[in-house]
């Protein structure tokens, strides 16, 4: 026989209960006792008079078994679960007068979620209720122990749930991670609702069982507008964005579907993902017909679908039109300028955000430091520093390691130490900025002395760390120690080598002139090399010389990337060197037939907060006179003092005289003469450059700090170069 049993207000039999502190006898039907639905039950109490009747009419009923057999009870010894403090004393009364049931509600409001399951086998048929706040503590805490052995005890006790229970339980094994007992709970289920569909649809989507979740989508009776967008997000969560739009657009042909906030939101990001624009726009006309327009949700995703689709003025548009912009909206705003290029937009619309009252997160000054370290501009990154500090940033954010990797790409390595410094502890990003702008930076010990630091502090290095690690041994000429590191990237610490590892280790070896070495690793290697690998070996046939390298290097990047001029110039300035000039004109008679243009060199200087650009032989700046009237000078004292112009690069057809005119005006050459006449005398000079700096600059400017006496610091595309008193911190080795 099966009885029923009323959430919170009955106890955990549903017979009839008399002034005698006693039971509800069970309701008599017919001549012969049987079990009743519950507002059978519940008319019939009524109409004899039962007490508490009307105060349960609107409760739920839940099904027990009565074939239960009875639960082994261990004694319950309260020490094991309560000490004896003023805290606990209540809930020890309530154990000591069998009272469980209002210890364990006590227990769940504290929080105490592992006393209150341990006491739940104290009590023979716990209520619907009892269990419904158990799984719900559990969901909560997502103890996925815990919530078994409620479950398990729902079994155990013969207690029926209901599908409001099941629902709650589903949802437990599916937060938790657990969608096999989800699955098998589902299975056995009598009777499910649509939340107990979509629930399994959801966790399945979510955790990337596409087929799974899918099956269970196209089995389900019928769909609301959670089934579509779960469906769809998981789609877009899991790179399958075609899916996606295709589920999209069958639940619009379906008659009783209508797309909400959230699945057009999915369905928005789905094209942003592909990226396919007019999609996007269709959406977005759909978006104006049924009146979702004015949600701040779907602006949200229309910006971020117009942007990634490459329409920054729509993105930016439809940012506007948003009245309740938040945080998020304004970093991503900011972060698709920067991705495009338009650093001056980005900066100013972060400096939009700050006189807005909105404050920025994490995300924020994460985005606007990386802009800043990408285009060298340190000056506004201190500025978003100081705003950081006056506001009290998080250290512990990536934040933090965004400025450290700010001040080390431009160049700052003091300023990034102090950064570092103060981090409470530093993740790997810190740790790898840090050893990177040290090794950029000319000081490759430094570098190493970090690395080591951090194997002490028990962080566990990555592969990415190695790359740092086997630059600073690269730019310092510390072959053995680098061959070293190399080998303990597998050895010691269990990592698998990158292409990455591969391309530094052979850098490494050809600047030192180890070609066999080099080979023998190439040669063995498990996989293919790219283009970084034949580049690397290719720079260090121009230091030696080594022609036949050279050409087999030079042959398997035409091969990767045909359209690249590095690879023609640098074996063009290989022959130069040896005198070939007839393979010089070789090579550019290939660059001229395959339409390949070599890329301009350019420097640019930041002075007074306004960017100076330099081309090779600029005359374009409006101070273009004083410049070249100083250079001139200089050339002259620069003589005196032993410069020789290295010509050996320049055109063979070019009269001597010519070809040191025409190093005379390189681009870095001009930027670092505008910024020595336009500052104050001591003040470093910092100018940065879009190539790799060449020989005869290197030389020029090592002459030229000496002169002026200034420190003069200069960033190409490999590191940076800190020239003082005549010398550069590369020593040379670049």
């Amino acid at each position: 026989m099966a009885i029923f049993e009323v959430a919170d207000q009955v106890p955990w039999w549903v017979g009839v209960t008399g002034a005698k502190g006693g039971r509800l006898r069970s309701v008599a039907v017919g001549g012969r006792r049987r079990c009743v639905r519950w507002q059978q039950w519940l008319e019939v109490a009524e109409a004899k008079g039962v007490g508490g009747g009307r105060n349960l009419s609107s409760k739920r009923a839940f099904a027990y078994s009565s074939q239960k057999s009875q639960l082994n009870k261990p004694p319950l010894s309260q020490k094991t679960f309560f000490k004896s403090n003023t805290k606990d004393s209540l809930i020890s009364r309530l154990c000591e007068n069998k009272n469980f049931k209002e210890a364990i509600d006590i227990l769940c409001k504290q929080k105490r979620l592992r006393e209150a399951v341990q006491l739940l086998d104290q009590i023979d048929r716990p209520t619907a209720s009892l269990y419904s706040n158990l799984i719900k503590l559990c969901l909560q805490h997502r103890a996925f122990e815990e919530g078994k052995k409620v479950h398990t005890h729902t079994k155990a006790s013969g207690f029926v749930p209901g599908v409001f229970i099941c629902n709650r339980l589903l949802d437990m094994y599916v937060k938790c991670g657990s969608l096999g007992d989800a699955q098998k709970l589902f299975d056995e289920m009598g009777e499910r609702d649509l939340c107990s569909w979509n629930t399994m649809i959801s966790g399945y989507a979510k955790m990337g069982k596409l087929g799974e979740s899918r099956k269970l989508f196209d089995e389900m009776p019928e769909r609301d507008n959670f089934s579509w967008t779960a469906m769809i997000s998981g789609y877009v969560r899991h790179d399958q964005p075609k899916e996606a739009l295709e589920l999209y657009r069958m639940m619009l042909r379906h008659e009783n579907s209508k797309s909400n906030k959230f699945t057009v939101s999915s369905a928005l990001a789905a094209s942003a993902a592909i990226p396919t624009l007019r999609t996007g726009k269709e959406i977005h006309g759909y978006i104006m017909r049924i009146g979702l327009d004015s949600d701040e949700v779907v602006w949200s995703a229309l910006s971020d679908m117009y942007g990634k689709c490459g329409s920054i003025e729509e993105a930016r548009h439809i940012f506007d039109k948003m009245v309740d912009r938040d945080v998020v909206s304004w970093t991503a705003m900011i972060g698709r300028y920067f991705e495009d290029g338009r650093r001056e937009e980005g900066f100013a619309l972060f400096s939009e955000l700050m006189r807005s009252g909105i404050r920025p997160n994490e995300f924020t000054f994460a985005g606007v430091l990386n802009a800043c370290a990408d285009h060298a501009a340190e000056d506004l990154g201190k500025q978003v520093h100081g705003y950081m500090t006056r506001i009290g940033f998080d250290p512990f954010s990536f934040a933090a390691s965004a400025l450290v990797h700010m001040y080390s790409k431009c160049g700052n390595i003091e300023n990034a130490k102090r950064v570092f410094k103060g981090v409470p502890r530093p993740d790997l990003v810190s740790w790898t900025s840090l050893i990177v702008g040290y090794a950029q930076n000319g000081q490759p010990n430094e570098a190493l002395k970090f690395f080591e630091l951090l194997l002490k502090s028990g962080t566990q290095p990555d592969h990415i760390i190695f790359v740092g690690v086997l630059s600073a041994c690269t730019h310092a000429g510390f072959v053995d120690k680098g061959i070293e590191y190399f080998h303990s990237i597998k050895e010691k610490h269990g990592l698998t080598h990158t292409a990455d590892h591969y391309a530094c280790i052979i850098d490494l070896l050809a600047r030192a002139g180890r070609f066999g070495e080099a080979e023998n690793i190439i040669n063995k290697m498990p996989m293919k090399p790219d283009k970084y690998l034949w580049a690397s070996l290719l720079g260090g046939c121009r230091i030696h010389g080594n022609l036949e390298l050279a050409k087999r290097a030079a042959e398997a990047l035409f091969e990767i990337e045909p359209e690249n001029p590095a690879t023609y110039i640098t074996l063009a300035n290989i022959y130069a060197t040896s005198g070939m000039w007839s393979e010089v004109a070789k090579v550019r008679k290939a660059m001229d037939n395959k339409g390949v243009v070599k890329k301009p060199g350019l420097s640019w200087i930041e002075i007074k907060r306004e960017v100076h650009v330099f081309l090779v032989g600029d005359k374009s700046h409006p101070k273009s006179d004083e410049i070249h009237n100083f250079l001139g000078k200089l050339s002259k004292r620069m003589k005196e003092e032993g410069y020789v112009p290295d010509t050996n690069f320049v055109l063979h057809d070019v009269e001597e005289e010519q070809k040191e005119q025409n190093l005379s005006y390189h681009s870095e050459k001009l930027a670092v003469a505008f910024g020595i006449i336009s500052t104050p005398p001591g003040t470093t000079i910092k100018v940065f450059k879009n190539l790799r700096t060449c020989v005869d600059c290197h030389t020029a400017i090592k002459f030229i700090s000496k002169i002026v006496e200034r420190k003069i610091i200069v960033r190409d595309s490999n590191r940076f170069h800190t020239f003082k008193d005549g010398s550069c911190s590369c020593g040379d080795y670049w």
